[in-house]
């Protein structure tokens, strides 16, 4: 008898044992289930937008001339070129850079030579409010080929970081009614991505330029930034 009560409490206290180290086979007071930390994430895209006029204009000038010989083509090309570069430079240009130099043959009928022709480009950037009449001297100092203004903001980058952090805060926003509606809490952030960007540009109706013939307007452009943040649930 003695030695069945011995296993019994032998058995009972192994029991104890494996029940302390497993706390799945514990059993709560009254035969409640233990409580246990939802596990769970949500993960949301955020994006945002900054408004804001463009201050610079980046435009395109180039010059084709044509000759009876490729050197008599280039040679003329070159001299009409450098009286477009000076007329851009007095007129406030900045960044003035070449970008490409092509030559070429102009046929006629049966293929015969017509002529050679010789185009010169270069790019310039200036104030928007001026870009008209950085156009009106280039064809006055004999540019034949005008392309753009590609608009910009001189303070991109900051502006940038305004939409990015927009974005965040979207996110968040967005996560937080999930959150609610699943029944959960939000928690931290356990992953975030940045998108690509591109600004786009919004252009009025066009304005006459009161010093220019050439009427350049510029009107808001949108710099947007996209977020995808994954946050944990309490």
């Amino acid at each position: 008898m003695k030695r069945l009560v011995l296993a019994a409490a032998a058995l009972f206290a192994l029991a104890a044992v494996a029940g302390f180290a497993r706390p799945e086979g514990a059993v709560a007071v009254d035969g409640a289930a233990p409580e246990t930390s939802p596990q769970g994430s949500v993960t949301v895209t955020g994006s945002a937008s900054v408004s804001a006029v463009p201050t610079r204009a980046q435009l395109s000038f180039g010059v084709e001339s044509q000759g009876a010989t490729a050197k008599a083509a280039l040679a003329a090309n070159g001299t009409e070129m450098r009286r477009v570069i000076d007329a851009l430079r007095r007129a406030g240009a900045r960044d003035v850079s070449t970008q490409y130099v092509s030559l070429g043959v102009r046929y006629g009928e049966e293929m015969r030579v017509q002529s050679y022709v010789a185009t010169n480009s270069v790019s310039a950037t200036i104030d928007v409010s001026r870009a008209g009449a950085l156009i009106d001297a280039a064809v006055d100092a004999g540019a034949n080929q005008v392309y753009g203004p590609t608009l910009t903001q001189s303070e991109q980058a900051k502006l940038y970081r305004q939409a990015l952090e927009g974005a965040v805060k979207d996110a968040r926003g967005r996560a937080e009614i999930l959150a609610a509606a699943a029944g959960g809490k939000l928690g931290r952030v356990t992953s975030i991505s940045e998108s690509s960007y591109q600004p786009g540009p919004v252009f009025e109706a066009q304005k006459a330029a009161a010093d220019a013939s050439t009427p350049i307007e510029a009107g808001p452009q949108e710099t947007t930034a996209t977020v995808s943040v994954t946050f944990a649930l309490d």
